[in-house]
C-alpha cells in the first residue's frame, strides 16, 4: 500500500483504564533548607487524558471515530477529564460515575523538559459499576469496526476475557495492549501488544532473535491469538504470526518522550485495520506514529497529516 486510506469512516471502541495526566511546569533554583530535594516554582499546569482515554484520543485525532468505555470517579478530576475528551467532535465519551472512588491523576512535576517527580492517585472501581460497563459494551459492540482493550492493570478491566469473547463472536478484531504477568486472561484476542519489558515478564529473557520468536510463537499458540506485535523501543517492532515473523526496524529521531507511544502504536493498528490495511502495513504505519509522537513531549498524539508528512520525507 503506497497511500494511507481514508481514516474518517473507521469506527473503533476503546474500552479500559482512564486517567487524568496533570503536569506541573517550572523552573529550579534551590535545593530545600527542609530536605535534599529541588524546589519546584511551578509556572505552568497542563491536562492532558491518558491511558485509554490517550489512545482514544489518538484515534480521533487520526480522523478516526472513537467511542471510549471507562470508569471515574464524581470528582473534579473525572469531570475534568471528560470536559478534555469533549473537545473531539469524533469522540464519544462514555464514563461511568463511580462514588466510591477517585480519578486515577498521573501528576509529574518537570523542570526545563526533564521530569523530576510523578505522584499517583487511584484506587480500584467498584463491581456494579464494572457491570455497567459491561452491558455498554454490549450495545456498543455491533457499531464499532474494530475493538481496543487498553489494560493499564487499574481495575477497569475485570470483564476483559467476556469482552474478548463477544468480540471475537461478533467477528470484531481484537487488539490488547496488555498489562502484569497474567496473560491468560487475554486469550483469544486478535493482537497483542507488549512492550519488551513486559513481553520479557512473562516469557523469559533471550539472548538472540532466533530465541525469541521461539519464546513468542509458543506465548502466541497458548493464548491462541491471530497475531502477537512486540513493541522494541530502538530496536523497531516485530510482528509474528503463525509461521511468520516480520520485523519493521525503528525510524530513527530525537526521542524526547516515550510516555504514551504504546497508546499511539495500539490506536494507528486498529485505525489501520479498520480502515481495510492488513497488518503488516498497519505495523509499518504505526511505527512511524510511533516514531513522530516519540518526540513530543507527555501524553501526546499524531495526525494523518504527520504520518503522511514523515511517508513523504
Amino acid at each position: 500500500m503506497t497511500a494511507l486510506p481514508k481514516f474518517d469512516g473507521a469506527k473503533i471502541l476503546v474500552v479500559g483504564d482512564v486517567m487524568l495526566d496533570r503536569y506541573w511546569f517550572g523552573d529550579v533554583n534551590r535545593i530545600s533548607p527542609e530536605a535534599p530535594v529541588p524546589v519546584l516554582k511551578v509556572e505552568r499546569v497542563e491536562e492532558r487524558p491518558g491511558g485509554a482515554a490517550n489512545v482514544a484520543r489518538n484515534i480521533a485525532a487520526l480522523g478516526a471515530q472513537a467511542t471510549l468505555l471507562s470508569v471515574v470517579g464524581n470528582d473534579e478530576a473525572g469531570a475534568c477529564l471528560e470536559k478534555l475528551l469533549n473537545e473531539h467532535s469524533n469522540l464519544t465519551a462514555l464514563l461511568h460515575r463511580d462514588n466510591t472512588i477517585s480519578t486515577i491523576i498521573k501528576l509529574r512535576a518537570i523542570a526545563r523538559h526533564q521530569q523530576l517527580l510523578r505522584i499517583d492517585f487511584e484506587t480500584p472501581p467498584s463491581h456494579e459499576v464494572l457491570h455497567a460497563a459491561l452491558e455498554d459494551f454490549r450495545v456498543q459492540l455491533p457499531l464499532a469496526d474494530a475493538v481496543i482493550l487498553s489494560d493499564y492493570g487499574k481495575g477497569g478491566l475485570t470483564h476483559i476475557a467476556e469482552m474478548i469473547r463477544l468480540a471475537r463472536a461478533a467477528d470484531k478484531p481484537v487488539l490488547v495492549d496488555p498489562k502484569g504477568d497474567d496473560y491468560a486472561r487475554y486469550r483469544g484476542a486478535t493482537l497483542l501488544t507488549p512492550n519488551r519489558s513486559e513481553f520479557r515478564e512473562v516469557a523469559g529473557s533471550w539472548k538472540t532473535e532466533a530465541e525469541l520468536s521461539t519464546k513468542a510463537e509458543k506465548l502466541r499458540t497458548e493464548l491462541q491469538l491471530d497475531a502477537l506485535l512486540v513493541t522494541r523501543s530502538e530496536d523497531g517492532m516485530s510482528l509474528f504470526r503463525a509461521n511468520e515473523v516480520q520485523h519493521e526496524p525503528t525510524h530513527s529521531r530525537e526521542v524526547f518522550d516515550v510516555s504514551g507511544a504504546g497508546d499511539t502504536v495500539i490506536a494507528t493498528l486498529a485505525v489501520m485495520l479498520a480502515s481495510g490495511a492488513d497488518l503488516p502495513e498497519a505495523m509499518r504505519i504505526a511505527n512511524r506514529a510511533a516514531g513522530i509522537v516519540v518526540g513530543k513531549l507527555g501524553t501526546a498524539v499524531v495526525s494523518r497529516d504527520e504520518i503522511v508528512q514523515d511517508m513523504q520525507g
